[in-house]
């Protein structure tokens, strides 16, 4: 089941923090548990899920791509995620190809007649449009890696976001050069109780029902879901399908404490 995306406080909080970040022109560091919605926040805020396909594939294009040209010039970001064994050449010419097709479909989206082709922007390359690269999984970054992307900032004056786990401003305290560039720090914690509900309401809503709180066998689905996930957004977005294959299979209307143990049964919850 797809799951719409559900603007948390974290979200405004990431948002806020993004925002600071490109601001100030400065390096930003964006640290949490495992599943906590780092990586869906970062995709949402550079609208990386409308945008990857066409960057990675780079084909023919068409008329409804004029709302991704719109979606990354709102932005104005690249996000970027290395593989395990990312070599830092490899990440150089990864990281600029993306910054470039990005600049050439903000430059699409600015141009009065559309007058940019991928094809032309080689010749008449103007200026460059991204204000903020986010590095997701940045634990992987190689020392090498590290001074490459302090290197681009410093020359390019392009903001920067690196997003790990916990630990992750330690790791990198122990370079100082980059360190010392790093104007923000934001933790992004575990849903709360009264988040958790929020959310909990709209996915009883796409499921057709009605979350009521103050109901004593909703109130037990509550608690035994905040027991199973602990706040972990990533848990819960897979409790969610399980919850509806179980109602589904069982013929039952209501979800009680009985469905979500069912529901988590078939999941493998590791420690997050």
């Amino acid at each position: 089941m797809s799951q719409r995306f559900i603007v948390t406080k974290e979200y405004r909080r990431f948002t806020e923090f993004a925002d600071a970040v490109r601001r100030g022109h400065t390096i930003g560091l964006c640290f949490g548990s495992a599943g906590v919605g780092k990586t869906l926040s970062a995709r949402r805020y550079a609208h990386w899920d409308k945008a990857l396909d066409l960057l990675t594939y780079w084909g023919p294009r068409s008329d409804d791509d004029a709302k991704i040209y719109a979606a990354l010039n709102r932005s104005r970001t690249v996000l970027y995620t290395p593989s395990v064994l990312t070599t830092p050449r490899t990440l150089k010419d990864e990281l600029n190809q993306a910054i470039t097709r990005t600049n050439i479909c903000i430059e699409q989206h600015l141009a009065p007649h559309g007058d940019v082709t991928p094809e032309t922007w080689g010749w008449r390359r103007s200026r460059n449009y991204v204000e903020l690269i986010i590095v997701d999984e940045s634990e992987r970054l190689r020392p090498a890696a590290l001074e490459l992307l302090r290197d681009r900032y410093d020359r390019d004056d392009i903001a920067l976001i690196l997003i790990g786990m916990p630990g992750l401003e330690k790791q990198f305290s122990h370079y100082p050069q980059f360190y010392s560039r790093v104007g923000f720090a934001h933790q992004y914690r575990p849903l709360g109780q009264d988040e958790l509900l929020f959310v909990l309401q709209r996915h009883w809503r796409s499921l057709g029902k009605t979350l009521d709180p103050e109901d004593f066998t909703d109130a037990q689905a509550i608690a035994a879901i905040a027991r199973v996930t602990r706040g972990n957004f990533r848990l819960l977005e897979r409790l969610i399908p399980q919850i509806q294959r179980v109602l589904k299979i069982n013929e039952l209307d209501t979800i009680t404490n009985d469905v979500i143990e069912a529901a988590q049964s078939t999941l493998v919850i590791g420690v997050t």
